[in-house]
Order: C-alpha cells, then sequence, then structure tokens
C-alpha cells in the first residue's frame, strides 16, 4: 500500500484500528513487544534494509481478520465513559467508535481493494459494527441500534477524516512511528516471527532516553512483501503489551467489488455527516465530565476555551505543559467535590486524579494510565506525557 495521498490517508485504512495511535504518536515513537521465541530461520537484515523494505510495499487488497487488544489501565470513571470494551451500540458515527476502540479487546473482518475501496466490521458477540469506505461514500452501520451514518463526497468531509482516524493499519501506524522515530530512538531488528501464518521480521524501537512510560515498539513485518502484520506496544514496566493490533488471518488476492457495496436497511436511520444531529451525538460523551463542579473552569470545558500549550523536551521525554488559566482550578474541584450537596460522580472523579504530589512548582494531584500521565497542578497547570510520574514533577519543578 504504497499509495500517500491525501485521499489515501484519509481514506478508511485496511487493517487495524488503533484508538490511542494519534496520541501515542504524537508524544512519542512507538513500542517492542517480548520477541517471539523460536520463529522462522530468515535471512539476515539490517534495520535500513528492513524500514526499506516497508517503504518499497505496493501491496493495495487484502482481506482477514484481525485483532485489537488495549489496556492503558485506565480508572473506572473513565472506562466508563469510554462506554466499556464494546464498539457495537449507539450511533453509527465513526467518530463516536475511537473513543470505545481505547479499552478492552475487539476483533474484526478486513477488506481492501486499493485506497478508494475499505470495509471494517467489528465483531463485538452478536452485535457488528461496519465502516465501509467505497469510492466517496464512507458508510457506519451499527447494528444494534440499527442507525446508519453517511457522507457523500467525502474526501473532503469529516466523516471521512473520523473514517481515517477510526481505521489506521498496521502498515499506517508503523509508517507513523517510523516517522516518529528520530535520533533519540534505538532501532534495531529483533527475533523472527510468525504472524497469522506469515513469516515476518520484528523491526524494533527503544527509547533512548530515561523517563518513558514506553518500552518500545514491535512492528511486525510480513518477511515476503514487507507489509507491517502486528504493531506491539510495551510499557517500561513490563507486562502484557499496551496495544497489540495486528492480523490472525490474512489473504493478499483481491476481494469481490460487492465486498464494497451497502445498502441501509430497511427502517434504520440515517444520519448525512456533517448534520447538527451528528455534532450534538458527538458532544454529548463530554457532557458528563463538564458539568462535574469546578471541571469545567480546570479544563478549559469539554465546549470552552482550552489554554495555551508549551512542549518540554523532545523525543520519548515530551511533555506538554496547559495552562487553563483557571487559578486555583484544582483547588475549587476539591472544594466542590467535598460539598455534602455535591453529586457522586464528583468525588469519583477527583478520586480518579490519582494521588497527590508537590515539589517546588506547589502541590497537585497524578493521573495515571499505563501509557499517558498527567500532573494537574494546584494553579491549573496540566503537565501530560508518555513520561513517568518522576519526571512530571521535575518537569513542573524545572518550569518554575
Amino acid at each position: 500500500m504504497a499509495a500517500n495521498t491525501n485521499t489515501s490517508r484519509k481514506a478508511a485504512r485496511y487493517a487495524v484500528p488503533v484508538a490511542v495511535a494519534g496520541v501515542a504518536a504524537a508524544t512519542v515513537a512507538m513500542v517492542p513487544a517480548f520477541a517471539n521465541a523460536g520463529g522462522p530461520d530468515l535471512p539476515k537484515v539490517t534495520a535500513q534494509q528492513l524500514i526499506e523494505k516497508i517503504a518499497a510495499s505496493d501491496v493495495q487488497q487484502l482481506s482477514g481478520t484481525a485483532k485489537i487488544s488495549t489496556d492503558l489501565g485506565l480508572p473506572k470513571l473513565a472506562t466508563g465513559l469510554l462506554g466499556g470494551g464494546g464498539v457495537a451500540g449507539g450511533s453509527a458515527n465513526p467518530e463516536d467508535k475511537v473513543a470505545q476502540l481505547a479499552n478492552g479487546t475487539h476483533t474484526f473482518r478486513v477488506a481492501a481493494d486499493g485506497p478508494d475501496r475499505q470495509k471494517l466490521t467489528f465483531l463485538d458477540g452478536k452485535d457488528e459494527y461496519s465502516l465501509i469506505h467505497n469510492g466517496a461514500d464512507v458508510w457506519g452501520y451499527d447494528s444494534k441500534s440499527n442507525e446508519v451514518f453517511h457522507e457523500k463526497n467525502a474526501d473532503a468531509g469529516a466523516g471521512h477524516e473520523e473514517a481515517g482516524r477510526l481505521a489506521a493499519s498496521p502498515q499506517q501506524l508503523a509508517q507513523d512511528v517510523l516517522k516518529a522515530a528520530g535520533p533519540t530512538t534505538d532501532v534495531t531488528v529483533g527475533d523472527t516471527a510468525q504472524v497469522a501464518g506469515r513469516d515476518a521480521y520484528q523491526l524494533v524501537l527503544k527509547p533512548k532516553q530515561s523517563g518513558s512510560t514506553v518500552g518500545s515498539v514491535q512492528i511486525a513485518v510480513d518477511a515476503k512483501n514487507g507489509v507491517p502484520l502486528r504493531v506491539q506496544l510495551l510499557s517500561s514496566q513490563g507486562g502484557k503489551p499496551i496495544v497489540e493490533a495486528g492480523f490472525t488471518k490474512v489473504d493478499f488476492a483481491k476481494p469481490s467489488a460487492d465486498t464494497f457495496v451497502f445498502n441501509a436497511p430497511k427502517g434504520a436511520k440515517v444520519t448525512e455527516g456533517g448534520s447538527e444531529a451528528g455534532k450534538a451525538g458527538r458532544d454529548e460523551h463530554w457532557k458528563a465530565l463538564d458539568s462535574f463542579p469546578g471541571f469545567g473552569g480546570l479544563m478549559g470545558g469539554a465546549n470552552g476555551k482550552g489554554g495555551d500549550v508549551k512542549v518540554l523536551g523532545e523525543g520519548w521525554a515530551t511533555i506538554a505543559r496547559i495552562d487553563s488559566g483557571a487559578g486555583k482550578g484544582l483547588k475549587d474541584l476539591e472544594n466542590s467535590a467535598n460539598d455534602k450537596n455535591a453529586p457522586k460522580e464528583a468525588k469519583q472523579f477527583l478520586n480518579s486524579l490519582g494521588d497527590k504530589v508537590s515539589g517546588s512548582f506547589g502541590g497537585g494531584r497524578v493521573l495515571s494510565t499505563r501509557l499517558v500521565n498527567a500532573l494537574i497542578t494546584d494553579d491549573g497547570k496540566v503537565y501530560v506525557g508518555a513520561v513517568t510520574k518522576d519526571a512530571l514533577v521535575k518537569a513542573a519543578d524545572a518550569d518554575k
């Protein structure tokens, strides 16, 4: 899949959706998992040769089955807001599915025929969610709610953008990772592996810097055609992958044309992309957080004005400082949450912000996940990145 046009980047690419890919690639490069022992015996290659093999791959047709597992270690409240582990159910808008993929394990069927035709069908029990890109049309269909999302002339539409975000393939993700890798990254070739019955090399990217929550990124590359078959993101603390996205079965033959044909089922509710109804559905997800006492002021609100952003550090140790201009925002939130008339959700959210910390910057709380951590200070600043709690406190102290 060598197409590098705007159309192919925006298209519903043909394999593994990774909801956190944008976050991870924006703050770090990404990760290798533990190499499989006893892999196939393949000719030796250098890291540069393997990167060139990925870049030279011209595969644009395939079908098969893939799986994504995401374990960010999110607080229970955040997991609930993301809709748990299911994808089917609710709006058919692709944008609404992105956040839900940040939790749990999802299996899906995939098919692609060039940059203009892709289909993904997510399988969550008896319910299904399908995303189809066919020329100028993007369709989303949720079987549980019997709702359809449609965008015509999608190359220029927001719905097309969301389709691209939702359906990033292992190849697209691998390209993003390699693009983000720079002088702060060690790139090597790991042990060989078998993925979806295919012999594969494994390209390993590892941070040179200390303080990152990312241990490494491992990309399994088809030894024959150079297609990335799997991407694994591992924590510097060990354990199972934070994200593992890859094929379980793959066939590089051309899918039949009717694979990408979609007709809305009788009685289904159809929402056209860009409509007010679609926008209202997207905003609904964040109203719960925005309504917590003090939270809207602390973070700028879901619909409010955000604060100034400053980037600290580089590479894997990059930290974003967000100055919300909220003054004593965190203190206000704590006082509001502890009020006897405050809803229980406000206290639950406060507790989800994690442990209190202090330093020369003052005081605050750290919200921790396995990948991204955030320090929220008493004076309304937020330090966030794929770095450890200690690295955040150190950055806040140095930023005074």
